[in-house]
């Protein structure tokens, strides 16, 4: 390309298409089965940046996830006959440093096919997330290249300025086996030997306006490279929902300052002129011949089938779950499409019902659960008018249920529903109750602070000296119950220390406990409503009462040996045994 061709070139606007719970900082705490649960924004968001484009009358490269284009094709297609450039950001928002070259190969093919099918244009432009900052990593170019790709646009040049950092700074072709790719680097700024990129996104939101678009300035009048910018829709939308449990860093990246990044754009939007990455090189997206529509991958969810006629199957069984609510508006949209997938899991053998119960929250949770759920058949809304505790709303739920099986789940999912298909079987005839234990030795625990863990373990391993069953977890919420076993429970604590309670009460009762080793994950969205000293002191307190109550039956027990009187039958003996707590409870 001659110097006066370059002068008569726009330089290069690029909008990544993804969703807020998609980023990169964001990788650890959600994987790729949990994304069809969050409430979708990007649909909104991305005609934010369409209208916003179009006010300034500027055309845009695209970087979109092969993820929403197979969901949501219609979108995909709107941009592109809007006169924008669809390019390629994976299928999966996966860095590079997390695939093997083959399968970033079968990667980039899968998204491009789906992309192409969505737009009707030829797709020759790629970009990972995360961006390439070591040379390491650059055979990634090289499969691009033999791939077919036009151009990519993924080098972050180093912090650290250097010789071999400069050839990265600006547009170049990359040459290997005899084949070229071009390569459209973020741009960067050189100060005091560092390099700082200034090519937008979060570098526009934190840093100060007034010092970058000086930075840009000084690009313009210095390179004759054209000046790549870009933003995420998502940076469109400062109501987004919150993802709590993520680091202060990324909680920074990712919220900070949204508001700003409407009118920064349209600073520079205004200021200069922007253009495609297609349209830079000369290239033609019409279509040739597209590939054929992939089949679509559920996102980890288990169907099963079956050979067997409607006729001959087993008749299904009714099961409620019951849902505690406290303060969980953030956190219910998520919830209902997770109930969506557990639902259609679970309808081949099982009738569900679902209970939610309001524990007197006054964030809008009652309105956000009638909207979702109100209108459904098989829900059922109950509202307590306080807040008396996650056990107390989970009593109610189970008193309020039709069925003898009952499970309560946790409303931020932080235990995954999805593993009632392997719970439920597990509460056979002799079984009063199941909990989940993330603290089996088949268990897991995922990004909960190691303070938390070891709180927990430790009053699991003092409940685990007191009472008759040894498990591994006694708190969990997590469970499926046998209702006739504890829909008549006085429970003297109606919080987090109920929880326990309830499984205590069932040990000291004689009923048989399983456990299921499962995994848990920190809370996502919303916050926690436990308190922390005041929990530690109320299990101490819990553990002395149950202690009382284990010798006091230990005792009748040695009475009823010594005696010469026939033992009674063990229904007897464990309506004995429940009286006896009763007036424990009442005396304490």
């Amino acid at each position: 390309m001659t110097q006066v061709e370059r002068d008569k070139k726009h330089d290069l606007l690029t909008v990544v298409l993804e969703d807020y719970f998609h980023v990169g900082a964001l990788n650890g705490l959600i994987s790729p089965h949990q994304w069809g649960r969050f409430e979708t924004r990007f649909e909104r968001n991305t005609l934010k940046a369409l209208e916003l484009l179009k006010r300034f009358d500027v055309k845009a490269t695209f970087f979109v996830l092969g993820w929403i284009a197979e969901r949501c094709p219609e979108l995909i297609a709107e941009v592109a006959n809007r006169g924008h450039e669809i390019a390629n950001y994976g299928f999966y928002h996966r860095n590079v440093r997390q695939m093997t070259r083959e399968e970033f190969r079968d990667d980039a093919r899968r998204s491009r096919d789906t992309l192409e099918i969505a737009c009707s244009k030829r797709v020759i432009g790629y970009r990972i997330p995360q961006g390439l900052r070591s040379s390491s990593d650059l055979w990634m170019l090289d499969v691009l290249a033999e791939e077919g790709y036009v151009y990519d646009s993924s080098i972050v040049p180093g912090f650290r300025s250097s010789a071999a950092d400069a050839r990265f700074r600006f547009a170049y072709q990359h040459e290997r086996n005899g084949r070229e790719l071009w390569e459209f680097p973020h741009a960067t700024w050189s100060c005091l030997g560092y390099l700082v990129p200034i090519s937008g996104g979060n570098y526009f939101r934190q840093i100060p306006h007034t010092l970058l678009k000086h930075a840009v300035a000084h690009w313009k009048r210095s390179f004759d490279a054209p000046f790549m910018m870009y933003f995420h829709v998502w940076e469109l939308d400062p109501d987004q929902p919150r993802i709590s449990a993520a680091s202060l860093m990324a909680r920074t990246r990712q919220y900070r300052k949204l508001n700003k990044m409407h009118w920064v754009l349209g600073e520079y939007l205004k200021k200069y002129k922007f253009g495609t990455i297609a349209d830079y090189l000369g290239c033609d997206l019409r279509a040739t011949a597209l590939p054929a529509r992939p089949l679509r991958e559920d996102s980890g969810i288990v169907v099963h089938t079956s050979n067997a006629s409607a006729g001959g199957r087993a008749p299904r069984t009714p099961v409620t779950i019951v849902v505690p609510c406290f303060n969980e508006r953030p956190a219910l949209p998520y919830l209902a499409n997770t109930l969506d997938s557990v639902g259609k899991l679970l309808g081949r053998d099982y009738v569900l019902s679902l209970i939610f119960v309001d524990d007197g929250s006054d964030d809008g949770t009652w309105e956000v659960l009638n909207r979702l759920f109100g209108n459904r058949e098989n829900c059922r809304l109950v509202q307590h008018p306080r807040n008396l505790g996650v056990a107390a709303a989970i009593l109610t739920g189970i008193r309020h249920a039709n069925t003898e099986i009952v499970c309560s789940i946790d409303c931020d999912c932080s235990y995954d529903p999805h593993e009632l298909m392997q719970m439920i079987p597990l509460l056979t005839g002799d079984v009063d109750l199941v909990t989940a234990s993330p603290y089996h030795p088949k268990g897991r625990v995922m990004n909960v602070p190691a303070w938390r863990l070891s709180l927990s373990k430790g009053a699991s391993w003092l409940y685990g000296k007191v009472l008759r069953h040894k498990l591994a977890t006694y708190t969990s919420c997590f469970r499926i119950y046998r209702r006739s076993k504890v829909v008549d429970l006085q429970l003297s604590e109606l919080g987090y220390l109920g929880v326990t309670e309830t499984l205590c009460l069932l040990d000291l009762q004689g009923a048989r406990l399983v456990e299921f080793p499962t995994t848990l994950q920190v809370r996502i969205l919303g916050r926690s409503k436990m308190k922390v000293v005041k929990t530690i002191v109320g299990h101490l307190h819990n553990l002395l009462t149950m202690r009382r109550m284990r010798r006091l039956i230990d005792r009748n027990s040695r009475l009823v040996l010594q005696s010469n009187d026939p033992t009674p039958p063990i229904d007897d003996q464990r309506t004995t045994v429940g009286s006896k707590l009763t007036q424990g409870k009442s005396n304490d």
